[in-house]
């Protein structure tokens, strides 16, 4: 009898500390969700009575050098109705058909449906959106937000981008910096019954906005607006497929212009620019040629830079040692490598001339002997060393890479063709940022557009910085080559982009497109101001143009032209014009390569 009251004791002792456990974990965890997540539920129960709106932040403002606004803000409006609030269905109705231009029927579906709320149309003019506000019909919600606005139209339009219907980036510095430009939406908060209908009649809640930063961008749009001016002209001289005209500075990578005309209108980025009726055409065949019209080619694009290349292999040449500037070389009109005739563009040959010579006529030739001497593992090396097998880093997205052979397929044919640039594919940024390096004393740089990050007030965030690479050629390589290339305008093939008081370097180029039987020619000239110490760098390429298409007859004119435009405007003043300075000796330059 003991036994079992001993035993039901110890039961009754389990099962009371079984709840006194339960209890206390009861308490802790009512103390738990009441101090510690209070915040949490609470927000969550007024979740259950508040209806949410967004309310679009406004985008942070795109600037150019001197602070022109390049991309603002243009106020919108968003239009819904309240099924449960309408009172005057049919007013309802014939005001929004008459102010929206919707048919009647879509208006009609959507004002009829039950439901806590239904968009009608985003993106609404505001006065519009004022119009209907100012109507007073019961059930109608009339919100404000922002829509991106471009006041320069297609001004760089492939270097600024677009934004989408979400007010995000679709293409260029809009995605590029959307973090940056995008701000912090707001928020509508509305009273609603258990159903979820917005009740009538009680006020709103707003969280406001916070808009983006503004970016300030090295892109003037003074020097842009003329160049694509300038661009455009000789597009349509020359009957031309596309032209474009970069230009920046080569001691620090700010690029000043970037122009690709066709260029297309920003605040109708679903136009087609090309004239072209996009009705009746499939959604895929007007998708592509929106794609295409969007493509900034400087760095989308890759093609076969033919004579401008000629830069890489003197640089190579002559960091190597392997080529001196007074040696000796013949010229027949072609050269022979393996079984294969190789021709210059003079099919009657240069005859005998040096190095700088062969330079200043863009000798086929002599780069070939060049890209020889310094063999397929050596040339492999500096074009590696010289960053053209990585990309440049732009501040844009989509850069496309080199198209290049490996290592092991290149013969002495494919190193001969490689050295006056064709058998393999570049971007112009790539080139213009790699020839930049070569002349500004040998470090590489990095193109890009973002300088700075302020607040609305003008108040400075961040001052943007970028990678800066390593020597890639001593100074005196970099002095020398900026010597020839000098000569190659002054005396050479690039004499029509010559301007009597500077001292202007440079290298013109023609190269066939593929496939070669098409017979279209892609025309180039690439040059920089003042010779001796560049503060400027301009590279023009003009696709498949029409008749005359030498690079050094139609593009170097080009250049000459926006040269003498904006050398002045930078402040890069003309120097006394001596004929004895104009142009450096050989015995100059031989000098200062024998030095190193």
């Amino acid at each position: 009898m003991k036994k079992n009251y001993t035993f039901h004791k110890r039961k009754v002792w389990i099962v009371f500390f079984l709840c006194l456990l339960m209890i206390l974990c009861l308490i802790g965890r009512l103390i738990y969700l009441m101090g510690f997540r209070s915040d949490y539920y609470y927000e969550k129960a007024e979740d259950l009575h508040e209806r949410e709106r967004d309310i679009k932040a406004a985008r942070g403002e795109i600037v150019d050098a001197k602070g022109k606004v390049l991309a603002a803000n243009k106020t919108v409006c968003t239009i819904s109705v309240i099924h449960s609030q309408i009172k005057e269905p049919e007013k309802v109705i014939a005001l929004l058909t008459e102010k929206l231009g919707i048919s009647e029927q879509t208006v009609r579906k959507k004002v009829e449906k039950i439901s806590s709320i239904e968009r009608i149309r985003t993106n609404v003019e505001k006065e519009t959106g004022d119009e209907i506000r100012n109507a007073g019909f019961a059930g109608i919600k009339v919100d404000e937000d922002y829509r991106r606005y471009y006041p320069m139209g297609t001004l760089a339009s492939k270097v600024l981008g677009f934004t989408g219907g979400d007010n995000q980036g679709i293409i260029g510095l809009e995605v590029e910096y959307d973090d940056i430009l995008k701000g912090k939406p707001g928020k509508i908060l509305t009273t609603t019954d258990a159903r979820g209908i917005e009740l009538d009649g009680i006020g709103e809640n707003r969280e406001e906005p916070q808009k983006g930063y503004t970016l300030r961008i090295s892109l003037d749009a003074d020097i842009q607006k003329y160049v694509q001016q300038a661009a455009q002209k000789v597009m349509e001289e020359k009957q031309a497929e596309r032209v474009s005209i970069l230009l920046m500075n080569p001691q620090n990578g700010e690029i000043y212009a970037c122009v690709n005309v066709p260029e297309f209108d920003l605040n109708e980025p679903f136009e087609l620019n090309s004239g072209m009726d996009a009705e009746g055409m499939s959604e895929e065949k007007k998708q592509d040629l929106l794609n295409q019209m969007w493509r900034n080619p400087c760095l989308n694009d890759t093609y076969e830079p033919g004579s401008t290349f000629k830069i890489i292999t003197m640089a190579a040449g002559l960091a190597e040692g392997v080529v001196s500037l007074n040696d000796s070389f013949y010229c027949p009109g072609y050269k022979l490598v393996e079984d294969r005739r190789i021709h210059c563009a003079n099919r009657r040959g240069h005859g005998a001339q040096n190095f700088v010579k062969g330079a200043e006529n863009s000798c086929n030739p002599v780069f070939i002997e060049v890209g020889l001497r310094l063999g397929a593992d050596k040339y492999y090396q500096y074009f590696r060393q010289f960053g053209l097998m990585e990309k440049t880093g732009i501040d844009l997205p989509g850069e496309a890479g080199t198209i290049m052979h490996q290592k092991k397929d290149i013969g002495p044919v494919e190193l001969a063709t490689i050295s006056f640039g064709q058998s393999f594919q570049i971007t112009p940024i790539r080139l213009a940022a790699t020839v930049c390096s070569l002349i500004n004393g040998g470090h590489q740089i990095t193109p890009h557009f973002g300088v700075e990050v302020r607040e609305d007030d003008g108040t400075l965030l961040e001052t943007l910085s970028y990678k800066e690479g390593k020597q890639i050629v001593s100074e005196q390589v970099s002095k020398t080559m900026r010597m020839i290339l000098e000569k190659v305008v002054s005396e050479g093939g690039g004499k029509k982009a010559y301007i009597e008081g500077y001292h202007i370097g440079g290298k013109t180029a023609t190269s066939e497109t593929l496939p070669r039987s098409a017979n279209k020619y892609i025309s180039s000239f690439l040059g920089f101001v003042p010779a001796e110490d560049p503060r400027i760098l301009g590279i023009c390429i003009i696709n498949n143009p029409q008749g005359v298409y030498y690079g050094g007859t139609i593009c170097a004119p080009v250049m000459r032209t926006v040269f003498e435009n904006i050398l002045p405007y930078l402040g890069i003043e003309k120097e006394a014009a001596q004929e004895t300075d104009a142009v450096r000796t050989m015995d100059q330059v031989e000098h200062l390569l024998s030095a190193e």
